[in-house]
């Protein structure tokens, strides 16, 4: 084999190892509100409104489900291997909770340590109450939409 060709032969290898290193590279993700310490350390509570919040931090992720005295920043960084799922690495998630009048009364930020990992077990959901086949649910109600005495409507109206 001459030397040219060996040559060629060894920068082929390392091309391919190259590649095939850079598909096992970790790949950065980020979803959602981008954390910057210095805005949020400028809320306060009894100082901020919601005006001011909006202003120095944008519009909430979420806002409170119950109304609308919480606003929710959420932001997440993840690392993903070639075809695999998402890992989370951090996480930021910011509540700032607001008066009646809309006065910021506290602001709080919690990380990963909020994140639940469930584990399905056989794919099957447990469930209360009894277990019913296939065929009771798709055949268990024949009889009972719209059955006399049981809150159906009829087609006899006395009115």
């Amino acid at each position: 084999m001459s030397n040219n060709a060996r040559t060629s032969s060894s920068i082929a290898l390392l091309v391919g190892v190259g590649m095939l290193m850079s598909a096992c590279a970790r790949v950065p993700g980020h979803q959602g509100f981008i954390v910057d310490s210095v805005l949020i350390d400028s809320v306060r509570p009894g100082v901020d409104n919601r005006q001011s919040v909006e202003k120095t931090l944008g519009r909430p992720t979420v806002v409170g489900q119950f109304g609308t005295n919480d606003y929710y920043y959420v932001g997440r960084d993840t690392k993903q291997l070639a075809f695999a799922q998402p890992r989370p690495v951090n996480q930021t998630v910011l509540r700032i909770k607001f008066d009646a009048i809309g006065n910021v009364t506290s602001v709080d930020r919690t990380g990963l340590e909020k994140i639940a990992k469930i584990n399905p077990e056989n794919d099957k959901t447990p469930t209360l109450g009894r277990n019913r086949g296939f065929f009771e649910d798709l055949f268990g109600n024949i009889g009972q939409v719209g059955a006399v005495g049981q809150g159906g409507s009829t087609t006899d109206n006395p009115n």
